[in-house]
C-alpha cells in the first residue's frame, strides 16, 4: 500500500519514513506475540528469531540489490525490531499460559 502511495501521489519517501517505522515495530511485535504464543515456551527465543528472520531478509534484500551493508543506524533499527519481537514473545508465552490455568 505504501509502495502505491508513493507511486501514484506526489508523496516522498522521506515523509512517510515515521510511518514505515512504526508499521515495521508493531508487526514485530505482533509476529513475536503470535510466536510465542504458539510456541508456549522460550517466548523470548522464539520471539527473537522472528526479529532475526525478519532482520535477515531485510540484509538480504539490501545487500543482494542494492550492494550495499547495513549502517549503524540501521543495525540500531534491527537491534530494537528483535527486541520488540522478543518483548511480543515473552508477552505471547504468558498470554495463552494464563489462558492454559484459567481453563
Amino acid at each position: 500500500m505504501i509502495s502505491l502511495l508513493l507511486t501514484f501521489t506526489s508523496l516522498q519517501e522521506s515523509s512517510l519514513q515515521f510511518v514505515v517505522t512504526a508499521i515495521s515495530f508493531v508487526s514485530l511485535f505482533i509476529g513475536g506475540f503470535i510466536s510465542g504464543g504458539k510456541g508456549k515456551q522460550k517466548g523470548w527465543m522464539v520471539g527473537g528469531l522472528t526479529g532475526l528472520s525478519y532482520s535477515i531478509i531485510i540484509f538480504l534484500f539490501q545487500y543482494l540489490g542494492q550492494d550495499s551493508l547495513f549502517n549503524l543506524q540501521q543495525v540500531i533499527y534491527h537491534v530494537c525490531y528483535i527486541l520488540t519481537a522478543m518483548m511480543g514473545g515473552i508477552l505471547g508465552v504468558n498470554m495463552s499460559n494464563n489462558k492454559s490455568r484459567a481453563a
